[in-house]
């Protein structure tokens, strides 16, 4: 059987929408064969994602957690487009396996990359600009350097690009997007607000 490639896989995520383990999976029962595996996908419901994204999921779920010893705070809201899928257990498991990313992940702060203000990002793009170990480098490298760095910065502040704690080989976004094809709806997680006992009071 010929060797499964990340291209082959990034491409049929990119058709389908479905996460990076379950495209694999698909092509290697597929043995490579891109129809097969879309059909493979699409009988367990895993490959919709990408339809779906664009509906609207007004309905939903705010899930509170709190970490063990009661000092870090978790609240999410995580939406759905029927209040039907809005009972559903899978639903309320997902809001607390999100929960759960965010009170371990200190530094994140946006749900994703567009919610990150762009007054922020030209200061993060000026800050790495101007750092001495560019000085010496061709502008083309040094716009690339800087590209690269902003990107992985950006990434380190937002929920949905984390990889997931409970598995390492996919990321938060491909966990909710799962949890979509699963229940057949455009699930998305909104907001959240993290609590930790005395954050910010050294500054009052």
């Amino acid at each position: 059987m010929a060797e499964i490639t990340t291209q082959q896989i990034q491409e049929l995520r990119a058709r389908t929408g479905a996460g990076i383990k379950d495209c694999k999976a698909a092509l290697v029962d597929s043995e490579g064969d891109f129809t097969k595996a879309t059909e493979y996908l699409r009988q367990k419901g895993l490959a919709s994602a990408v339809k779906k994204a664009s509906r609207a999921a007004t309905e939903g779920i705010v899930h509170s957690y709190i970490h063990f010893g009661s000092r870090i705070g978790v609240l999410v809201e995580v939406n759905c487009e029927t209040d039907f899928v809005a009972r559903r257990e899978e639903l309320k498991e997902l809001a607390d396996s999100v929960a759960k990313q965010i009170a371990a992940c200190p530094n994140v702060e946006y749900v994703s990359v567009a919610d990150i203000p762009a007054e922020f990002v030209e200061k993060e793009k000026q800050v790495e600009s101007g750092k001495e170990d560019l000085a010496s480098k061709p502008a083309a490298i040094r716009d690339k350097i800087v590209l690269g760095r902003i990107e992985k910065r950006l990434k380190e502040l937002c929920l949905l690009d984390q990889p997931y704690i409970k598995d390492q080989s996919i990321t938060v976004d491909e966990l909710v997007k799962q949890t979509g094809a699963k229940l057949s709806e455009n699930v998305k997680v909104r907001r959240f607000v993290r609590f930790v006992v005395g954050e910010d009071l050294s500054a009052e």
